[in-house]
């Protein structure tokens, strides 16, 4: 087996391709020069015993256990910290190495209650294991009480239990907080016989700064740190390996099973995106899977006042598919349509598209993917001539400057962010543009060399600002422009950048940044090394969004900063299958792989194989059907996985558009804001009760296995082939492998994908095809997808939305890291202990003229309408920016945003809101009313719900 720096135990190996050829216990074996003697030996099959050395952390050699024999040396030294060397003689096992590993480890336990018999983790426990492993039956020295620290057990994490009686002191938890999440939430606290792992300033987990990660836990060899599922449930005996269903990272997971019960969720170290590390989400937050909350039978109603009548799935897709036959025969073919999730698998996404354009014949298909990232499709195909990423996240590795815009890692892609951090400690570089001071901004253990802190609205203007400084300071990479990109639009862009209004200095009065720190940031980018831009929603939802990834884009090329590991331009996606549900065709205007609907050949090859005649108009997108519905030509809508009343702008115009619909379908697990409206409720399948693909935010297509059975009996692509046969259009598959040879067949960038292959490899990255069998890590590396890069000229233009006497301030919103989007898994899980409200964060300037104190509820009011929330003073935003969370529907924030979007998708403008913030005595009319009738939802189900 090949050698692998990642799963290297103790001294990481040499990038050197010198090999060193070693005997060990009388074998020879052949290593790249820097591998650690404990690595080399485990080449031979030989496990050394160990403690302190996992392959997750660096070298330590504290356990004393792994102790070996180099002849011509004297001593024993640790095989994890001491490199193989030509010629080396090793022993492993001698009777003076048993003799000394026996004696180390009779001390350990020595330290350890003699409660092995009784311990929840008995069976899975590595300080049992390796006392077996160095032969140890008996122990001399009995456990003192007295010498060690016993403080009880601190239970306060909703997730694991701390128990310092149990603890070696071995300082992996410490090392896996420092090395793998770059927390530094724990430290060995004392000396002696007293010292003990502490959170922070010997807090309780909970208070302290630990994000709940997982990786201490992981990391522990004892039950000192022990999931509560473990306790409760038992040791796991299966495991099924799975893709996380949170944000678009896509953490590979092994889920472990006792029998038909999750135990728990363990980061796959073999996973490409994840390399074994994981996030609160991921670890664990699955608990929403078996909440009281979910539906598992279907429902129907005749009207939204009406109560919810629990009906068989028969009854449930035949009435579906006679009220859509219905309202097309009154109201026409195209007024029907439906919406797509990015939560959803490729394979249910592609059969949602497919139904919608062969079954109710029109192009009527959204998807929130557009709410959030279609500026990216946009503006990289314009420019690179392909609609995603251009890196894999292991290129952060190679990365020597991070420019950070619009996004926020820590909190929305935390894994990634680990990695990031991690490459920062090591010397890289930081420049984040954004309008708070993030994490990454200043942080106990990161810090931005440069902050951009610009005012909202403005990123187009700043973009633009940095691609000034370098042309006219002659830092443009100009042999990588004439051979990569088309130079006379490149001479165009040169000259619109360095024009003098362009220029820092003028920028400095749109976007309030200094001009000195764009200069500088500029400089960093252009000259420090290898550079890579990563960005979110802070760039796409605005009204110019697409530019902005264009500008980006510019950037990237002029400074030949893409084609490379540790260079490229990187959307960091939001919801775990933002890029596959694009990849998949959830536009009204584009078919699978990108191609516009009025593209003759691809049409004729999509009739072909689904043997209906389509149209090659595009259609609807979400906000065209909500005004349709309220003009009364749309009246039926088909929702799988989405709840856009609380994602989607305007929630008030959202509520009528819905209210005016005669049959709108909803397939969830819950019942979302958007069920309110819902004439037809389908009880979908969680992720562990599926299976398909999911495809990252660097195009990683992962297998999707189901865990469990589905709890309403049904995987959601069952639901859609059931009601697209009940409708007359035949889909006839039996797992979702045929489905996705389907997309193979129909999908360029997919041509080579199968779930054999995928199986094998583990994950591939599309482009995946006869030129790239295995997937393409990095995309661009000779020529771009379109041939020659494409610079374009970024004009910037204000946003409509205006701050003024009456709205004075700016409203931006983000996310949190316990919680997901809309909250609704999240929300039903222990995570709601870190953050059980949104709340609005506002300068102490603004909360001062104001009167408003620190928790105070304060009403928010922008031109479309008014919420209140509680409001949390900080100088993590400037003076006259204020920002909250979405993710709880009591607050309904998107009632604030408005209708503005960006100019080339739609992709709302939630980022960019004038609003005025005054003191409140607590919720608003409106929301109340609102509540009310969610309550009056709630108690509409309950009985349904007592009676599963």
């Amino acid at each position: 087996m090949p050698l692998n720096p990642e799963t290297d135990y103790g001294t990481p190996q040499s990038k050197s391709e010198k090999l060193v050829t070693l005997t060990i216990d009388g074998t020879e074996v052949t290593v790249p020069e820097g591998t650690s003697i404990m690595r080399a030996a485990m080449e031979l099959g030989t496990q050394i015993p160990k403690l302190c050395a996992t392959d997750m952390l660096d070298s330590y050699g504290s356990c004393r256990l792994c102790l070996i024999e180099i002849e011509g040396r004297n001593g024993t030294p640790a095989s994890c910290t001491t490199p193989v060397g030509e010629g080396m003689v090793v022993k492993t096992q001698t009777d003076r190495l048993k003799r000394l590993r026996k004696g180390v480890m009779e001390l350990y336990i020595s330290e350890h209650p003699l409660d092995c018999l009784t311990c929840s983790a008995n069976g899975d426990c590595e300080l049992q294991d390796m006392a077996g492993a160095v032969g140890l039956r008996d122990v001399r020295y009995g456990y003192d009480g007295k010498k060690h620290p016993n403080p009880g057990i601190d239970d306060s994490n909703p997730y694991f239990t701390y128990e310092p009686a149990k603890c070696i002191v071995c300082s992996r938890c410490v090392r896996a907080c420092e090395e793998v999440q770059g927390t530094f939430a724990l430290t060995i606290a004392n000396r002696g016989f007293k010292s003990v792992v502490s959170p922070s300033m010997e807090e309780s987990f909970l208070d302290s700064e630990c994000v709940s990660c997982g990786a201490c836990v992981q990391a522990c060899p004892t039950a000192t740190l022990n999931e509560k599922s473990v306790i409760d449930i038992g040791t796991p005996d299966t495991a099924t390996v799975t893709t996380c269903a949170y944000c678009g990272v896509g953490c590979s997971f092994r889920a472990e099973m006792r029998g038909d019960e999750l135990v728990r969720m363990i980061p796959q170290k073999e996973g490409k995106a994840n390399r074994g590390h994981s996030c609160v989400k991921g670890r664990f937050a699955y608990g929403y899977a078996h909440h009281k909350d979910r539906i598992t039978k279907p429902m129907i109603r005749e009207k939204i006042t009406d109560p919810w009548r629990e009906v068989s799935w028969e009854e449930a897709i035949q009435y579906t598919a006679s009220e859509f036959k219905r309202i097309q025969a009154k109201y026409g073919k195209s007024s029907v349509g439906g919406i797509t999730s990015s939560r959803c698998t490729n394979e249910e996404t592609f059969l949602v598209q497919k139904l919608i354009r062969a079954g109710f014949g029109n192009n009527n298909v959204d998807t929130c993917a557009r709410v959030c990232h279609s500026p990216t499709g946009y503006g990289l195909k314009t420019t690179y001539g392909e609609s995603a990423g251009t890196q894999d996240f292991d290129s952060v590795e190679e990365t020597d400057v991070i420019l950070v815009i619009g996004a926020n890692p820590t909190d929305g892609h935390p894994v990634f962010a680990s990695r990031m951090k991690k490459r920062l400690r090591q010397g890289a570089k930081l420049i984040v543009i954004d309008p708070r001071k993030t994490d990454l901004v200043k942080s106990p253990n990161v810090m931005a060399d440069y902050h951009l802190p610009l005012r909202p609205g403005t990123n187009v203007a700043v973009v633009t600002a940095l691609g000034h400084v370098i042309v006219t300071e002659g830092l443009v990479n100009e042999d990588f422009v004439r051979e990569r990109c088309e130079w006379d639009e490149f001479q165009d862009w040169a000259r619109f950048v360095a024009d003098p209004r362009h220029s820092p200095e003028e920028v400095e009065k749109i976007s309030g940044v200094p001009a000195d720190l764009i200069r500088k940031a500029a400089r960093l980018y252009a000259t420090g090394g290898n550079a890579a831009i990563y960005y979110g929603l802070g760039v796409t939802e605005h009204s110019q969004g697409s530019t902005t990834v264009m500008a980006i884009a510019n950037l990237a090329m002029a400074t030949g900063n893409i084609g490379r590991k540790g260079v490229g331009v990187n959307p960091l996606r939001g919801q775990n299958n933002v890029q596959g549900s694009c990849d998949m065709g959830s536009f009204p205007h584009e078919l699978p792989g990108y191609r516009h609907v009025s593209d003759t050949a691809t049409m004729e090859l999509f009739e072909s194989l689904w043997g209906r005649p389509l149209l090659d108009e595009p259609g609807l997108r979400i906000p065209n059907m909500i005004d349709a519905a309220l003009d009364g030509s749309f009246k039926g809508i088909y929702i799988q996985g989405e709840d856009i009343l609380q994602s989607d702008p305007n929630t008030q115009h959202m509520a009528a558009g819905l209210a005016a619909m005669e049959c709108v379908v909803v397939q969830d697990l819950f019942l979302v804001e958007t069920a309110n409206y819902a004439h037809v409720f389908l009880p979908g399948s969680t992720f562990l009760e599926k299976n398909g693909t999911f495809t990252n935010a660097e195009r990683r297509i992962q297998r999707v296995r189901k865990v469990m059975a589905p709890m309403n009996g049904y995987e959601d692509w069952e639901i859609t082939q059931m009601l697209s046969n009940a409708l007359g259009y035949p889909m006839h598959y039996d797992h979702p492998a045929q489905i996705m040879d389907e997309i193979a067949r129909l999908t360029p960038t997919f041509t080579g994908v199968s779930y054999e292959k995928l199986d094998e490899l583990g994950s591939v990255q599309w482009p995946c095809n006869d030129e790239a069998p295995e997937g393409t890590p990095v995309m661009h590396t000779e020529t771009f997808t379109r041939g020659k890069g494409k610079f374009v000229v970024t004009e910037y233009v204000a946003t409509d939305e205006k701050t003024g006497p009456r709205f004075p301030l700016l409203l931006t919103t983000g996310r949190i890291l316990s919680q997901y989007n809309v909250g609704a898994q999240t929300r039903r899980t222990e995570n709601v202990v870190w953050h059980d409200q949104d709340v609005l964060e506002i300068h102490p300037f603004d909360a001062e003229n104001r009167g408003v104190r620190d928790g105070d509820w304060v009403k928010i009011a922008s031109r479309t309408g008014e919420t209140t929330l509680r409001a949390l003073i900080t100088e993590r935003v400037a003076p006259g920016v204020v920002y909250t969370t979405f993710h709880h529907p009591t607050t309904q924030v998107n009632v604030v945003t408005t209708e503005f979007s960006d100019w080339a998708t739609n992709c709302p403008e939630y980022k960019v809101t004038a609003v005025q913030v005054s003191a409140s005595n607590g919720p608003s009319e409106w929301q109340e009313e609102y509540e009310e009738l969610s309550k009056a939802a709630r108690r509409i189900a309950e009985p349904l719900v007592a009676a599963e």
